[in-house]
């Protein structure tokens, strides 16, 4: 079988810089490193951040206190991952009495000052995103009480008169046809609406690389991730909107042979949350089935 691999799977430069972070306290003896709620949404990279000396507490939305110890080791650090926090979260983790450093991903921060600015202003801000997602948990906070997460038409009938100042952003892995469609529409109701498409270049090159393995011919999918990964599952669905077959797995164990053997060429590609250890070892695998053109589709 020939595998042809996305440019673009893998890592994210945010989600990478993070982990370099953490790892980078704890190969330096400050152990243990605590991550608020996975610092990662990938089981196994976080199985192995685990033997490293990095531990995650809280939650996925980073809304619960920390169970810390009373009297937390001098040497632990507290690191807040790529997807970022309110203002109100970044209070309470300082409180806490350990050191604390921020990994969350610049282009996320960028985003936050965009709200923070215009919310300061008087503006309403509008957030194209998952409302339970910790990333558009962390914008929340910053739009001063004013914010309205959405993610279709029917949200944005269904606000209510945000009046003159309104501004308009996305979380940052959001497709980028969703965006434009619901700008468009959220400026028929309101026409001075200010548009920010802040989906960052790390999404939109991986949105893109479903078209460039479209037009290389292949004949399937295969989208490497975690089953509750929000960035692999939107790739997943992106890619299902070719028509083609659409494999989503978590690790190379999943691969049906049997199946995958009627595919003479796949396209493989994977989440910002994969690490480069389970791509490689699905390629591999992959490349090693023997195409079987009489296999039944």
């Amino acid at each position: 079988m020939q595998v042809i691999r996305a440019q673009s799977a893998g890592f994210c430069w945010g989600v990478e810089r993070a982990i370099d972070i953490a790892r980078d306290f704890a190969t330096k003896g400050r152990r243990p490193v605590y991550t608020d709620g996975p610092l990662i949404h990938n089981s196994q990279m976080m199985d192995r951040l685990q033997s490293d000396g990095i531990r995650e507490v809280g939650d996925y939305q980073s809304s619960s206190n920390l169970d810390l110890k009373a009297d937390p080791e001098e040497n632990a650090v507290l690191v807040v991952r790529a997807h970022g926090i309110s203002p109100e979260r970044r209070k309470y983790l300082k409180s806490i009495g350990i050191d604390f450093k921020d990994a969350t991903c610049p282009d996320v921060g960028i985003v936050a000052g965009k709200i923070r600015m215009h919310a300061k202003k008087g503006y309403s801000t509008v957030i194209f995103g998952d409302e339970k997602h910790p990333e558009v948990i962390g914008l929340m906070g910053y739009t001063e009480g004013k914010g309205h997460p959405v993610q279709s038409e029917e949200d944005i009938d269904a606000l209510p008169d945000l009046g003159e100042k309104v501004v308009m952003v996305s979380q940052t892995t959001m497709f980028t046809d969703d965006f434009r469609r619901l700008a468009d529409h959220l400026k028929t109701r309101f026409p001075n609406t200010l548009i920010f498409d802040t989906i960052c270049g790390a999404t939109k090159d991986r949105q893109g690389d479903i078209a460039v393995l479209f037009e290389q011919e292949v004949e399937a999918f295969v989208v490497i991730g975690g089953h509750h990964s929000a960035n692999t599952c939107k790739l997943a669905l992106l890619a299902r909107k070719t028509n083609l077959p659409v494999y989503h797995i978590e690790t190379a164990k999943e691969i049906d042979q049997d199946v995958m053997r009627r595919y003479a060429k796949v396209g493989v590609t994977a989440g910002a949350s994969t690490p480069e250890f389970l791509i490689s070892e699905v390629c591999n695998q992959l490349a090693a089935i023997d195409h079987d053109p009489g296999q039944k589709s």
